[in-house]
């Protein structure tokens, strides 16, 4: 597993592939390139990491419960492998860590967010999917569960896990442009709000398309403003 980093300084963004990507998509789809000058200015250090889309929930060949579980590790492996090389390589522990990704980075990144709240502090998920379970066959069990925010969310009763969510920044774009898909995302927002958990409901309208130049446009808005 590999994670790409750009940047001397800055707050640290941690982005996630899209489902055919890996760590270097970012920087061969341009988004890199298109946040340079927000990323030598020290706005951000950007942090891009690897997949198991492949192994995981993409690999038909795999029985669902191994697809469940490698997600269930890849979890894993973000909060105790990534998460503390961010903070060495910043040389600033606990720092809070943002993180995005777009169409299935988006899940990755948002759903990595609800999970940890005490250490990701800010999301961007640019027009997601927030629902894996077209990838189960139909079937279930608690590894898919606890990382399908459309399931778990609605049962969160853990007042530290609230408590946390409550101080975190979420943002979850979409649009009308083209190949855009709003339903996923605003049906989490809606979960999200009916828990009493903050989180803007982004709507880009004709710059909210499904497609490169429209999240390369978003992520540069997102990181001058913060």
């Amino acid at each position: 597993m590999a994670v790409i980093v750009y940047g001397h300084w800055g707050p640290p963004l941690l982005s996630f592939p899209t489902s055919g990507g890996d760590e270097w998509e970012y920087e061969n789809q341009g988004m890199v390139s298109a946040l340079s000058d927000l990323i030598e200015a020290g706005k951000v250090k950007l942090f891009n990491a690897g997949t198991v889309s492949g192994e995981g929930i993409y690999n038909k060949s795999a029985h669902p419960f191994h697809r469940s579980y490698v997600q269930a590790m890849f979890d894993s492996y973000i909060r105790e492998e990534v998460v503390p090389f961010i903070w060495d390589n910043c040389k600033t522990q606990n720092i809070g860590i943002s993180t995005f990704g777009a169409s299935l980075g988006a899940y990755q990144a948002v759903n990595t967010l609800l999970k940890h709240p005490d250490v990701i502090k800010r999301t961007f998920g640019l027009s997601g999917q927030y629902d894996m379970s077209s990838f189960m066959n139909g079937m279930y069990d608690d590894n898919f569960y606890f990382n399908n925010p459309v399931d778990y969310v609605p049962n969160l009763n853990d007042h530290w896990t609230l408590n946390n969510l409550a101080t975190c920044d979420i943002h979850l774009a979409t649009g009308h442009g083209p190949w855009e898909n709003s339903g996923p995302t605003r049906r989490m927002a809606s979960i999200l709000s009916s828990k009493g958990i903050p989180n803007h409901l982004d709507d880009w309208q004709e710059q909210g398309g499904h497609d490169w130049p429209f999240w390369k446009h978003q992520m540069r808005e997102y990181i001058s403003r913060w």
